[in-house]
């Protein structure tokens, strides 16, 4: 456990995301001690971003030594190839890359080869979502390099892939020594030189192509607005064969085997938008003084399980959120004091993973929202969101003038039991006289 507030201590400036303008993930690169040839050190990686987070198949790490160090050991994850070690005779190194790239240990890995914070198959939750995995760390000895503060080298170049491109990390500086506390709370020990690296997330690095979409649809109109037309990709069985797969082909089966689950490369669902999830945004009821709204989202990757899925979104109403059901929610505010965005995410063990395409591959909630009579309107788009994020990717949106109108902008929309009941038994008496 360590004394300072990472959270506090590492806010950049650096960002590409206007609804999370100080999420970055922070290597820290603490040296606990000093051996003969160089050091041991503990690397952590904290994922300060509000919702997005590193999903299987995870992170790996990678960097250019500066001089000609070698990797001794590792305890709690493992570099993906040894390199040349033909110098080394009798002991060999765990690695001789000039440029190792490091991958974490999977679940279940022996205990003697663990580290705290260690060993998830490479997934970082966020910090909002998931507070007790937002980090990932591993040891490594370090031999061939410096032996004390003012011969030590600083690695460079940072790369950090999750699992696909998307993070840019900036240049390792020296900062103030990491202190840890002892499990029984009573000695506090700190590190011999810590380095910071920032690593900040571009949407358009990790995807040139979008990944969601969002199509809408209301109660006072029968036009449901679809996502645009080849939002993710367009089907072209002639240039892409197999690009996407008939929900009622015979071979659907076959082909899902063929490829394993969570796969980086998507299988999706034939559609006219191909997009790997969509999310509809129903406005379902207008009361006197509240109105509701029923958000599905539908996984379309026949190669993907999404768990610890989450949702961002962004609407004027959210201030006056009364109740949602079925979903967590937090409120986040990027602009200070105005509370339009919220983060919706699913319910352990109920609804927290969003299944592959398929019968079961949808997750659904409502919410009810209290009228601010000073603000509220059905007019012009006001009812549906600015934007949608999944798993911290922006959606795309239809286009505004493709939204569900409003059929007659003087009628009265409200919704109670006494129009309700009027209406049924008008309906049945026509039945009865008639």
């Amino acid at each position: 456990m360590e004394v300072s507030n990472h959270r506090l201590l590492f806010v950049s400036s650096e960002a590409y995301d206007a609804l999370d303008p100080n999420g970055n993930i922070t290597i820290k690169w603490d040296i606990i001690s000093w051996t003969p040839d160089g050091y041991v050190a503990q690397v952590t990686m904290f994922n300060f971003q509000q919702y997005r987070h590193i999903q299987a198949p995870g992170w790996s790490l990678g960097w250019t030594w500066a001089k000609k160090e070698v990797i001794w050991s590792m305890v709690g994850a493992q570099t993906t190839e040894q390199g040349d070690c033909s110098k080394y005779k009798g002991n060999i190194p765990h690695c001789c890359k000039k440029d190792p790239t490091v991958v974490d240990l999977l679940p279940g890995t022996p205990y003697n080869q663990q580290i705290a914070n260690c060993c998830k198959g490479g997934v970082i939750n966020s910090w909002v979502q998931d507070p007790n995995n937002y980090a990932s760390a591993f040891q490594v000895s370090v031999g061939a390099a410096g032996t004390t503060n003012k011969t030590v080298r600083v690695p460079k170049n940072f790369t950090l892939r999750a699992p696909g491109p998307g993070y840019t990390c900036g240049p390792a500086k020296v900062g103030k020594p990491t202190k840890f506390v002892t499990a029984d709370q009573r000695r506090v020990t700190q590190a011999m030189m810590t380095w910071n690296v920032t690593c900040t997330y571009s949407q358009f690095l990790a995807q040139k192509t979008p990944t969601c979409c969002v199509s809408l649809s209301s109660f006072y109109n029968d036009t449901i607005v679809p996502c645009p037309t080849c939002t993710c990709g367009c089907q072209n069985n002639i240039t892409h064969p197999g690009s996407c797969v008939d929900s009622n082909s015979p071979y659907l089966a076959s082909v899902v085997a063929g490829r394993g689950k969570n796969s980086l490369t998507p299988l999706v669902q034939c559609t006219s938008h191909m997009c790997p999830v969509r999310i509809h945004w129903h406005v379902k009821l207008n009361y006197k003084d509240y109105w509701r709204v029923k958000v599905t989202i539908t996984n379309f990757n026949y190669r993907m399980n999404y768990t610890q899925w989450n949702m961002v979104v962004q609407h004027p109403n959210f201030d006056n959120l009364t109740q949602i059901f079925s979903f967590n929610y937090k409120p986040l505010t990027p602009y200070d004091a105005i509370n339009d965005t919220a983060m919706l995410w699913g319910v352990k063990f109920y609804n927290d993973l969003l299944m592959q395409a398929g019968p079961l591959g949808n997750v659904q909630s409502e919410l009810l929202f209290r009228k601010d009579k000073s603000t509220f309107t059905f007019e012009k788009g006001w009812a549906f969101p600015r934007r949608i994020y999944f798993n911290g990717d922006n959606c795309v949106m239809p286009p505004p003038d493709a939204y569900p109108y409003l059929p007659n902008p003087g009628s009265r929309l409200e919704t109670s039991l006494l129009t309700l009941l009027v209406a049924l038994f008008s309906y049945l008496a026509f039945f009865v006289f008639v």
